[in-house]
C-alpha cells in the first residue's frame, strides 16, 4: 500500500515527509482494519513532521482523523449485533458529560463493511489512577495514532477496536474525518473554557477545530467573537455566524466570559487573558504552543482569571461530541487533496493557506 512516513523531521520546505510502499497491516488480537476513505490533516501531524513534537518512533505514518470501512477483524472480535444509534445517546447542551471508567467503547459491536473513524487516543492502560478516575486522556501509558502507532495517511490501517468509533449518518467520509480530532478535541477544550450559558465567548485562531467549535458554542446561545490573523479565516467566521471576526491581536468588542486558544501561539496568552472580564477562562486547546511571554498579574489574572491547557481527549468527549454532530448537522469546510499529496497538504497548513480543515483521499490518486 501507499503511505508516508516522517523520515527527517524538520520544516515542510526541508521534504520531512516520504512516500512509500509497506506491506497492508493486519490486524491483531482485539483490532480491527480500515480501508482508508478519508484521513484529516491536523495541525499536530504538522508539529511531528515540523519536530515541534519529538516522534515516538522512526518512520512514523502520521494521521489520527480516519475514515473507513472495516474489511478486516482481529482475533477475539465477534462481529455481532448492531451499533448503537448515535442520536440515542443523552447529551447534556452545555458541557461534555464527566468520564468515568465505566463509559463503554462505542465500538462494542462491529461488523465487517462498518463505516469507522480512528481518533488520536489509540490506546491507555485502563488500570492507573487518571482512568480509574476518568480522566484516561491523563494516562501516562497512553497511546496515540500517528505517534506512537500508524495512522491514517496511508491506503490502510488498523485500530484497537474499544477505541474507534462509530459514526453519524448525514456526512460524507470527508466531512467526518475533521471531526475525530479538530471536532472531539476542540469540544474538550470548549467545555474547560466553562463557557456560562448565553455567554460571551472568545476564539483565537480559525482553523479546522475552531470552526467547529464555534458552530457548537453558537448553537448554545453563545456570542463567539473571532480574532485570527486570516481574512479568509474572519469571512469564514462571520459566514458561520460569528458575532465579529477581527484581527488575531485585536480586542473583542466585549468582555468575554470565555476564550479558547487555537492558535499555537505563546503571545496571544497575555492578549486573551486581559480580553476576559472578571471570573473568566482561557483554555489553550493545542498539544504544542510557542513560549508564554511574561504574564502581569494585575492585568491577566487578578479578578480569578483563570488559564488551563486541554490535553488530548477521553473516549467520552468523544462519544458526547459525535452525538452532538448527529444531532446538530455542522457545517464542516473541507479543502481536499489526494493521498498522493499529503505533503502538499501539509505545506498549505503551514502556511495557513487551508480553509477549514485539509482532507486526504486515498481513492482520488
Amino acid at each position: 500500500m501507499l503511505a508516508w512516513q516522517v523520515t527527517s523531521p524538520g520544516p515542510m520546505a526541508s521534504g520531512p515527509l516520504r512516500a512509500v510502499e509497506l506491506p497492508v497491516p493486519e490486524p491483531g488480537p482485539g483490532q480491527v482494519r480500515l480501508k482508508v476513505a478519508a484521513c484529516g490533516v491536523c495541525r499536530t501531524d504538522l508539529h511531528l513532521a515540523e519536530g515541534d513534537l519529538t516522534p515516538r518512533h522512526p518512520r512514523t505514518v502520521p494521521g489520527h482523523e480516519v475514515v473507513g470501512y472495516v474489511d478486516a477483524l482481529g482475533p477475539g472480535i465477534e462481529p455481532i449485533g448492531a451499533p448503537e444509534t448515535l442520536a440515542d445517546r443523552p447529551v447534556s447542551a452545555a458541557s461534555p458529560a464527566p468520564a468515568t471508567a465505566a463509559t463503554p467503547a462505542i465500538s462494542a459491536a462491529i461488523q465487517l463493511g462498518d463505516r469507522l473513524g480512528i481518533a488520536w487516543l489509540g490506546g491507555t492502560d485502563q488500570t492507573c489512577a487518571y482512568c480509574r478516575r476518568g480522566a484516561e486522556n491523563l494516562c501516562p501509558a497512553s497511546i496515540y495514532t500517528g505517534w506512537d502507532v500508524d495512522g491514517g495517511y496511508a491506503q490502510y490501517a488498523v485500530v484497537n477496536a474499544a477505541y474507534a468509533y462509530h459514526l453519524p449518518a448525514g456526512y460524507s467520509d470527508g466531512e467526518l474525518a475533521p471531526l475525530l480530532c479538530a471536532g472531539i478535541v476542540g469540544y474538550r477544550a470548549l467545555s474547560r473554557a466553562e463557557l456560562p450559558p448565553d455567554g460571551r465567548l472568545g476564539i483565537y485562531g480559525f482553523g479546522a477545530s475552531a470552526h467547529l467549535a464555534a458552530q457548537v458554542a453558537i448553537a448554545q446561545g453563545a456570542r463567539v467573537h473571532v480574532m485570527t490573523r486570516s481574512e479568509r479565516a474572519r469571512q469564514l467566521a462571520l459566514d458561520l455566524g460569528a458575532a465579529s471576526a477581527t484581527g488575531a491581536y485585536d480586542a473583542p468588542p466585549e468582555p468575554l466570559d470565555a476564550a479558547v486558544l487555537f492558535a499555537p501561539v505563546g503571545d496571544l496568552v497575555p492578549v486573551a487573558l486581559e480580553a476576559l472580564d472578571r471570573g473568566g477562562t482561557l483554555s489553550v486547546a493545542g498539544i504544542h504552543l510557542t513560549d508564554i511571554p511574561r504574564l502581569n498579574y494585575q492585568r491577566h489574572l487578578f479578578q480569578e482569571r483563570s488559564v488551563r491547557s486541554t490535553t488530548a481527549n477521553t473516549r467520552a468527549d468523544g462519544h458526547e461530541f459525535l452525538a452532538v454532530a448527529s444531532r446538530h448537522h455542522l457545517e464542516v469546510t473541507v479543502t481536499p487533496y489526494p493521498l498522493t499529496s499529503a505533503d502538499r497538504a501539509l505545506t498549505d497548513l503551514a502556511g495557513d493557506r487551508v480553509d477549514g480543515a485539509a482532507v486526504l483521499f486515498p481513492d482520488t490518486m
